[in-house]
């Protein structure tokens, strides 16, 4: 079973803080798209819901205020001299840390699904295929979201088969019954063995992680610094 990383969790860390997602994504400087890509994953991950999410408002499930509780002391406590955000918004006169790694969905389909079908080359060739939908754990479905070069598409994609764990549907787009969008993580072993191919891949660009930032020239609180020290621990062990 995966695991969330850091990232994730500052990501709900900050929405939970502002209650919206658009606020929360100007904090962090990343897109709105980008945003919900990481919280999706960290739902499917921890496979609860933690966010009620509106047209015009967020709140917190009940997982969700348990999961902020237990964040707290170190997301809530910071102050204007310590924050998450991208690592090429921190002030130089910063100390950063990363939190995690790029996070990335991608569109895979295996190659006899392909074989004989046009290889969609933008989002919106999503509409002539056979798509493997999700269902989010609100029981919505979810929308897939694609970006390139600043153009952000959000397609509605057509299919019979909707499912809600993320191996699923990578099993069933490996065995032909159409393109699944997936956290990378979940497709590797496959895409490296030939039973998947990714599609769109010009679409899927990976969402740079977060970091943890804090000043170098000030005396840091023990309680700080020993979370510090544990991002640093965990990075090191982490793969670049």
């Amino acid at each position: 079973m995966n695991r969330p990383s850091l990232n994730d969790l500052a990501a709900f860390a900050a929405i939970a803080s502002h209650r919206s997602f658009r606020k929360a994504a100007d904090a962090l400087g990343v897109s709105r798209s980008a945003l919900s890509h990481t919280m999706l994953a960290l739902e499917q991950t921890l496979g609860v819901r933690l966010l009620n999410r509106t047209t015009r408002s967020v709140s917190l499930t009940d997982a969700g205020a348990r999961l902020l509780s237990h964040l707290g002391p170190v997301f809530q406590g910071l102050d204007f001299d310590a924050g998450v955000r991208l690592a090429e918004a921190v002030p130089r006169d910063m100390v950063a840390v990363r939190l995690g790694g790029d996070v990335r969905f991608v569109a895979v389909a295996s190659p006899a699904y392909l074989d004989g079908r046009n290889t969609p080359a933008t989002p919106h060739d999503l509409q002539q295929h056979r798509c493997i939908r999700q269902r989010l754990p609100s029981g919505k479905r979810y929308r897939w979201e694609f970006i390139k070069h600043g153009q952000e598409i959000t397609v509605d994609v057509p299919g019979a088969l909707t499912l809600d764990d993320s191996e699923l549907m990578v099993e069933a787009a490996a065995d032909g019954l159409g393109i699944a969008y997936v956290p990378e993580n979940f497709t590797k072993q496959m895409v490296r063995s030939g039973r998947l191919v990714m599609v769109l891949e010009d679409w899927c660009p990976p969402i740079p992680g977060l970091v943890f930032y804090y000043p170098g020239n000030r005396h840091v609180p023990s309680a700080l610094r020993a979370f510090i020290d544990t991002l640093k621990e965990t990075n090191r062990i982490l793969p670049h």
